[in-house]
């Protein structure tokens, strides 16, 4: 490889902490000879790089091409512009911050589509000339596909940050520049719509270049998150204008531009039909009519009313109403009555866990963990204490794609003093502090390695140790207490809370960057008294589950027992209802049940809540605005101030319903 090939002088001298470069170089020489991938594998190049490298043969790429493949069509690179929109119009803002400091840094900071396509670049003008013989510009392609092993096109394949440096690149002619690149994800449905890249000549290497674009790539999901909640609320707003002939009782369905569900309300012909947020129910296109939409709803939907909905004169979603009346539409299966049994942890004598429940809320909560598990991506499971977050963590850690028996480990962020945090998430080395093991102990992180990692209480952490656990969810890898040494890990985080961490964050009690990380995927564990349906059938287990223990017949409840029961409210949860059972039997003399029986505080049915004054004198409203504010008032009183159930009653994200708190003046305690 000669100077003119690469543009830049073979550099002095590169950091031996990292890797040696001859040796990657004879690594790799010796896998286009030999194609002996267990050779290649013991010479040390990291598994990554290696993965990749027999990617690159198997595609066919020329291991001694000078520059990627070029196409001229200037239309192509137009059109991926106008599709990624978008995508370019978030990264506008952090690329403005990043580029004043790129001009005499010998970098550049690339932005691709979803294909390694080079949207926009910024950065230093002799460094960009330098790019020119390689086609390291816009318009180019930058896959594997293309040109093999690279940071663009490796980050995109794997959907994880990536340092490809010198000879770990797969083709001759790029071994003379060095890249970190992360993947950028839809913040709506986790895909991957492109990636953030800096490259430059080996001089500019750092291992901790990942975690520069891996910040970048995270503020432009930011903020492509915080466009798509404004989106969404002018396709409602666009729904609203279009005054469809509508009920109350139907549901309402809007699609985004792409067919994804942004939006459902009372949707009864859901049943039948997966209707979870972010789902593509179809593939939306401008070209669709009304009738075109209506044709192209799976079966288990019909719908009486479709509207095409314009944002700026662009098509932009769709809007459906689902009627109301079951017999317009097809028989729905009924959900499943059987539990869904979670398997033993590998190497331990607990039982199988059953989750138990069919009503909506709960089912799309079961499915949303699922998926989320399916991808690997971090979790955050939000409900009331007593709810059953556990178990959700269990199925996200059963449903995990990672090899069987993966260590399930937990941590309660609550119960660990704030000088032991650091030791017993990261571990530490012999002599690392007073009282540490002689041998040195490893952290959480490490024994979850390879597994899913559970902090419990995550609104407990201290904050001033939040940038910690940030940097190693960044990096995906720890360094001991006392030690320097870098060590990689590989966890599925799932965190746990019965706060409000979206209060939190405006109370500046937890950051939100770290808000944003861990809550890729949000699942909300709807309390008991969301889930009527569910009780009689949860009585009954837990009826049978402690009669077998004690080895009597399950007790017998009057029927005024069970109405007792799916009246009141529950502020135990789950965790409450297994208790009473446990007292019931206790204290039953002759197995049968009665009101009496019943604990004193669930022996009075509630009143029904009166209607406040303000509801029955609050003027109807003469605008979108209007509108807005009696819905958000009306959701405060009807929730008790529960901002999670508000913001899920209205539809919106929390963030969004501390904003419009703030705009119109609201109080959130509201009465």
């Amino acid at each position: 490889m000669t100077e003119a090939t690469t543009g830049f002088s073979p550099p002095a001298g590169l950091p031996d902490t990292w890797f040696d470069q001859r040796m990657t170089m004879r690594a790799w020489e010796d896998l286009l000879t030999y194609r002996d991938l267990e050779r290649t594998r013991s010479a040390g190049v990291r598994s990554e790089i290696l993965e990749s490298w027999c990617r690159s043969l198997e595609l066919g790429i020329d291991a001694l091409a000078d520059f990627a493949p070029l196409d001229h069509a200037d239309e192509r690179l137009t059109q991926a512009r106008e599709e990624n929109a978008a995508l370019r119009s978030a990264a506008r803002l952090p690329f403005a911050k990043i580029g004043a400091l790129l001009s005499e840094a010998d970098a550049l900071l690339i932005l691709t589509d979803a294909k390694g396509m080079i949207l926009d670049q910024i950065g230093d003008c002799r460094t960009q000339d330098a790019a020119q013989a390689i086609h390291l510009i816009q318009g180019c392609a930058w896959d594997e596909a293309m040109i093999g092993t690279n940071g663009i096109g490796t980050a995109l394949r794997t959907g994880q940050p990536v340092v490809v440096h010198g000879s770990e690149h797969f083709c001759q002619g790029i071994k003379g520049w060095t890249c970190a690149a992360a993947p950028i994800r839809d913040p709506f449905d986790q895909r991957v719509l492109g990636a953030v890249d800096l490259s430059g000549p080996p001089g500019i290497f750092r291992p901790h270049n990942v975690a520069l674009v891996a910040a970048v790539a995270r503020e432009i999901e930011v903020a492509l998150a915080e466009r798509q909640e404004m989106e969404r609320v002018r396709l409602l707003e666009a729904f609203l204008d279009t005054g469809a002939s509508r009920s109350k009782t139907d549901g309402v369905v809007i699609l985004d531009r792409i067919g994804r569900v942004i939006y459902h309300r009372q949707s009864p012909a859901r049943r039948g039909c997966d209707l979870a947020l972010g789902r593509q129910l179809i593939a939306l296109s401008d070209a669709m009519s009304d009738g075109d939409i209506a044709k192209a709803l799976p079966p288990p939907l019909r719908a009486s009313g479709v509207n095409r909905l314009m944002l700026d004169g662009a098509f932009s979603g769709a809007a459906l109403i689902l009627p109301s009346n079951p017999r317009a539409l097809p028989a729905a299966p009924v959900a499943p009555t059987a539990p869904v049994r979670i398997a033993p942890r590998a190497g331990t004598e607990e039982e199988a866990l059953l989750m138990i429940g069919t009503a909506p809320k709960y089912l799309e909560a079961m499915d949303l963990a699922r998926r989320a598990a399916a991808a690997g991506a971090p979790v955050l499971i939000q409900g009331e204490t007593g709810a059953g977050k556990e178990l959700f963590a269990r199925l996200v850690h059963a449903g995990s794609g990672r090899k069987s028996g993966a260590p399930f480990v937990t941590v309660n962020c609550g119960a660990i003093s704030v000088d032991l945090f650091g030791s017993e998430l990261f571990g530490h080395v012999a002599g690392a502090f007073t009282g540490a093991a002689r041998d040195g102990k490893p952290g959480k992180f490490e024994l979850a390695d390879g597994g899913v990692l559970c902090l419990d209480e995550i609104g407990e952490m201290p904050l001033e140790l939040q940038p910690y656990l940030l940097r190693v969810l960044e990096q995906r890898a720890i360094y001991r207490v006392g030690c320097a040494k870098r060590r990689p890990v590989d966890v599925q985080l799932v965190a746990m809370t019965n706060r409000d961490l979206g209060l939190e964050v405006e109370t500046g009690r937890f950051r939100r960057d770290l808000f944003y990380r861990i809550g890729t995927v949000t699942i909300d564990v709807p309390p008991l008294r969301e889930r009527g349906c569910d009780i009689p059938v949860l009585a009954t287990h837990f009826n049978q589950r402690v009669a077998a223990r004690l080895g009597r017949p399950p007790l017998t409840l009057d029927d005024a027992v069970m109405e007792q029961l799916l009246a009141y409210r529950w502020p135990g949860n789950v965790r409450e209802l297994r208790n009473l059972f446990e007292r019931l039997h206790l204290m039953s003399v002759d197995g049968q049940v009665t009101l009496e029986d019943l604990p004193r505080n669930m022996q009075t049915l509630p009143e029904p809540p009166a209607v406040p004054a303000k509801a029955v004198i609050e003027p109807d409203p003469v605008s979108l605005t209007d509108m807005e504010c009696q819905a958000i008032r009306r959701a405060l009183v009807s929730e008790a101030g529960n901002m999670t159930r508000v913001a899920a009653a209205l539809g919106i994200s929390r963030p969004t319903l501390y904003r419009k708190l703030k705009l119109y003046g609201i109080r959130r305690t509201y009465e």
